[in-house]
């Protein structure tokens, strides 16, 4: 991979996971977090640019998608659930 592309697709991973802890919703934001992980961990031995540059514009799409979602979710307000984090407190 060269390393401009490498650079890109770093840059690409931490957006993604970034706006994935945005999500207010913990089930949302969980299952964001462990798709955009997922995926990077299939495709990381990819050597094909134009199979590389594919997935990046497919991640960039999905990047569009998350932050729409995020920008959705913070308009309705949710109770927290029982497994996240209660004014500093843990609950386990």
């Amino acid at each position: 991979m060269a390393a401009s592309s490498r650079s890109q697709v770093l840059s690409l991973y931490r957006l993604l996971i970034k706006e994935s802890k945005k999500f207010p919703s913990y089930n949302y934001r969980t299952y964001a977090l462990r798709r955009v992980r997922d995926s990077f961990k299939e495709n990381g031995a990819m050597e094909d640019p134009k199979a590389i540059e594919e997935l990046l514009n497919k991640g960039r799409e999905s990047l569009a998608v998350i932050r729409r979602q995020v920008s959705i979710g913070h308009l309705y307000s949710a109770q927290k659930i029982v497994v996240e984090d209660r004014g500093g407190q843990k609950a386990f």
